[in-house]
């Protein structure tokens, strides 16, 4: 088994897409500033976890959506 990275987000800027409005629904945030990684966490859940994808891999799910 291996285990997974542990990314220091803590200094990360954090930001929601524009299509997502301002009713505070379900939302993603994406943070800027990591080369060829997108750490991605629930925008009603800033201090929970988080995920991280290789840019490539994010790339074409955002395409495929």
């Amino acid at each position: 088994m291996t285990s997974t990275p542990e990314y220091d987000l803590s200094t990360a800027t954090w930001h929601k897409s524009s299509y997502s409005g301002g009713d505070g629904g379900d939302c993603l945030e994406v943070a800027d500033g990591c080369p060829d990684l997108v750490p991605v966490r629930d925008s009603k859940r800033p201090e929970g976890p988080h995920v991280v994808f290789h840019a490539q891999a994010w790339a074409r799910f955002v395409a495929a959506l």
